[in-house]
């Protein structure tokens, strides 16, 4: 598992990802995708856990 510190010095858990990834994997609009992704990290771990909890599945 990979710890590096991200936004606002938090510890990033697991891999991370750019804003870009993040927006293209759950199909988000770009507002919404940058208020996630600021107030939560780079961490795609963390990403993935607010997506699963607001029930929203990666777009394939």
């Amino acid at each position: 598992m990979t710890d590096l510190k991200g936004i606002r010095g938090k510890t990033v858990r697991g891999e991370s990802c750019t804003l870009e990834e993040f927006q293209s994997r759950y199909g988000l609009e770009t507002d919404e995708a940058k208020r996630l992704y600021e107030r939560f990290g780079p961490s795609m771990t963390e990403l993935d856990l607010l997506m699963a909890a607001k029930r929203r599945v990666p777009a394939l």
